[in-house]
């Protein structure tokens, strides 16, 4: 008897662990997707553009370093894409600059107004100060999440 019931609580822990385990499990790749960022509006000029994921406000939207994730790749003609794969559902939005002297930053002029392309997703309306991560974020809750982003260049470079 004393068998059995050492058997059984065995089993009852084994079982309530493994549940609390899956309860408190960080997001599995069940729930987990790819967002295709579709670019348009770039200058069929030469450079580079960079397109960085964030999944907070923190760096959003110049600091590709702080980014939850960035891509930066050779223009070859004025729309791309990038996808992000792998990412857990969550909220996120997307920057995008246009380096087309390739000294890999983004020029601006002497008040901060970028001299190159720039874009974020949702398109919002920018005023002084820049794009809000706020009025850029999405929520990936699917498997596959596609956004469009034009990149608008406000001065003549």
């Amino acid at each position: 008897m004393k068998k059995l019931f050492t058997i059984f609580t065995a089993l009852f822990f084994a079982t309530s662990t493994a549940v609390l385990a899956a309860e408190n499990a960080p997001q599995s790749i069940a729930q987990s997707g790819s967002i295709t960022v579709h670019i348009t509006g770039m200058k069929n000029l030469p450079g580079m553009f960079g397109v960085s994921l964030y999944n907070s406000k923190k760096g959003f939207p110049g600091k590709h370093q702080k980014a939850y994730a960035s891509v930066f790749k050779k223009m070859t003609n004025n729309a791309d894409t990038v996808v992000f794969e792998h990412l857990p559902y969550g909220m996120y939005a997307v920057s995008i600059m246009h380096d087309e002297n390739n000294n890999g930053k983004l020029d601006t002029n002497f008040i901060g107004i970028p001299k190159e392309g720039v874009g974020v997703s949702n398109n919002p309306k920018i005023g002084f100060g820049g794009p809000k991560f706020e009025d850029s974020v999405f929520t990936l809750d699917k498997k596959e999440l596609e956004v469009t982003i034009a990149i608008k260049y406000r001065i003549a470079s």
